[in-house]
């Protein structure tokens, strides 16, 4: 439906959103590993890592060889692989467009809890929905689901670049194209949707997302911030012409005006 660009909403409580960065940062190099291994090596992997809730509810057992971890930390293990580059860059560019606001929000500490638990939530759905799935679930949507779903209730009014149908792009408040994501998610979740795509883990996601933005966020931290941010690239900046003084106004003629000119950085 869309792809965020930009929102330059500027961070208040930290100097860098170091956990956005670092979980962008291993992702990419999970990422970075599957792909250049084998192909036996990236789907044992996915078996290993991945979340399949066969082996979570002791449906089926996986063979010794293919286990990496307890089926309990695949809850969490499943969020950093990814199927493609498309399927990693997208989820990394939601993250960063979104994330570093609602770290700003939470704090560093708590930010990693709400990431992590809104992908434990993504994937209990998915398990939920078909306890008997023996096919991996991987990819970070259910906790960046979790996390755009924070900046709705945070700063809905803030503007923000989007590139509409892969080419169109549009400066429109936050709450418009986010609104219209999680409306489609819930679609496509009532709906059956596509089998590649886990709409529950993406349903779960946003419910736990926007629970926990509740009471985890900053004392300070208001909802719905009513503050408007509008990106650096669209700002005209103009000086505002003087009012002359009586005692300025030659003689001779009216005042000169100065004329007010305007710089789009």
């Amino acid at each position: 439906m869309f792809i965020p660009l930009h929102d330059a909403n500027h961070l208040k409580h930290i100097r860098l959103q170091y956990v956005t960065i670092s979980l962008i940062v291993l992702n990419v190099l999970v990422w970075i590993y599957t792909s250049i291994s084998s192909q036996e090596v990236a789907q044992a992997t996915a078996i290993g890592l991945g979340y399949i809730p066969a082996l979570v509810f002791d449906h089926a057992e996986l063979p010794a060889e293919l286990v990496i971890v307890p089926d309990n930390l695949t809850y969490i293990t499943y969020a950093f692989l990814h199927g493609d580059f498309f399927h990693l860059a997208g989820n990394m560019l939601f993250l960063w467009v979104f994330g570093d606001n609602v770290e700003d929000a939470l704090g560093h500490v708590k930010f990693l809890i709400f990431y992590l638990a809104s992908a434990v939530v993504g994937a209990w759905l998915h398990g939920i929905m078909d306890p008997n799935s023996e096919i991996p679930l991987i990819g970070a949507s259910g906790a960046v689901a979790g996390v755009v779903t924070a900046y709705l209730l945070l700063h809905p009014r803030v503007q923000v670049w989007v590139l509409v149908l892969m080419r169109l792009p549009l400066r429109i408040p936050a709450w418009i194209p986010i609104v219209l994501w999680i409306a489609f998610q819930f679609l496509m979740f009532a709906a059956g949707g596509e089998e590649q795509v886990s709409w529950a883990a993406h349903v779960g996601g946003i419910v736990a997302g926007g629970i926990m933005v509740l009471f985890m966020r900053r004392r300070a931290v208001p909802l719905f911030d009513r503050v408007i941010v509008t990106p650096k690239g669209a700002e005209v900046v103009t000086t505002e012409a003087p009012i002359p003084s009586p005692a300025s106004v030659p003689a001779s003629g009216p005042p000169r005006q100065q004329m007010p000119w305007g710089r789009q950085p």
